[in-house]
């Protein structure tokens, strides 16, 4: 398994992937060292995530191999499904899902998404359109909500 590190506008962030895919992209809370030269494995991912911040990228074409049951694995295809600079519903989610008594399972899988922004997480608020939980800080939910849509959110419900 190779790793890097690399700085974005919201932080470190530290990448992991093989010749199998991309495994996880996850946003750190501290401060690391930046990685010097990255592994071949990674380069597209990191190449795909400058462009994204930069503003030139809004679909992401990388080969993905999260870790995660068949459950989170589905409902990760969901969220990958949400359009740049839409938002979708937990709700709304679990219904696309086909079981709206899942809801909170859908939540769940989707606070374990190990592939930060590629699989949009970011883009699932509450059903009153308020932002809810997000393991990088609500204020980095926002900051991506604004960056994908600086003028007006857009909701698919």
């Amino acid at each position: 398994m190779e790793e890097c590190i690399i700085n974005s506008p919201l932080g470190f962030t530290k990448i992991c992937g093989d010749v199998n895919g991309i495994s996880s992209i996850s946003i750190l809370n501290s401060e690391e060292k930046i990685t010097d030269i990255i592994p071949v494995e990674l380069e597209d991912c990191v190449i795909q995530l400058n462009e994204y911040f930069e503003g030139n990228r809004k679909q992401f074409d990388l080969k993905l191999n999260p870790i995660g049951t068949d459950f989170q694995k589905k409902v990760w295809k969901l969220l990958e499904a949400i359009p740049y600079g839409k938002t979708t519903s937990y709700l709304e989610l679990s219904k696309q899902y086909g079981d709206v008594k899942a809801i909170r399972a859908v939540a769940n899988a989707n606070g374990k998404n190990p592939l930060w922004i590629v699989i949009p997480c970011h883009r699932v608020i509450g059903s009153d359109g308020s932002l809810t939980g997000y393991a990088g800080g609500l204020h980095r939910k926002q900051w991506l909500l604004n960056h994908e849509s600086p003028y007006k959110q857009q909701s698919l419900f």
